[in-house]
């Protein structure tokens, strides 16, 4: 093997590339560590709120603000929480040097939630239209809630077992 014109032995390829396997499992845990507690508080105030904001939106008539209320709140929370999740995203590479990654999660764990919350987030609007109760989007905002305090926490726990 050749590296900048030098011609390495087997053995030394071998170191090479084992240390290239070793920064890589260094840098995994780096990249899951938890967001900011100030963005996780965002994130999870943002999925708490959505299905009401969604609900509204979806409701047949106007269910304590016209839909074009609604709909403006929507965007505009859609809007704050996309611009907050660049500036945490940007402010946490710059400070570790990686970015957050959820696929150093269980995939047992994010594939659910992928799959999941936007299924709750968006099924609950969908229920309150149908049905009229608000229950439907109560139990999706405590539901999600719940799922963001709880990974939150499993990025915790995962960046506390780290050396």
């Amino acid at each position: 093997m050749e590296t900048h014109g030098v011609r390495l032995t087997p053995e030394q390829a071998q170191a090479a590339l084992a240390d290239t396997k070793h920064i890589r499992a260094s840098v995994a845990p780096l990249s899951a560590t938890p967001w900011p507690n100030w963005f996780f508080i965002t994130l999870t105030l943002y999925v708490a709120a959505f299905p009401v904001m969604y609900g509204g939106a979806m409701a047949d008539s106007d269910w304590l603000l016209p839909r074009p209320a609604w709909m403006a709140v929507m965007l505009t929370s859609t809007a704050v929480y996309a611009a907050l999740f660049a500036a945490a995203a940007k402010a946490w590479r710059d400070k570790t040097g990686v970015a957050l990654r959820f696929d150093v999660l269980p995939k047992r764990a994010t594939v659910p939630l992928s799959v999941g919350l936007p299924v709750l987030l968006v099924g609950s609007g969908l229920a309150f239209r149908v049905t009229g109760r608000p229950a439907w989007l109560i139990a999706a905002s405590l539901i999600g809630a719940a799922v963001s305090v709880g990974f939150h926490l499993a990025f915790v726990r995962l960046h506390r077992k780290t050396p």
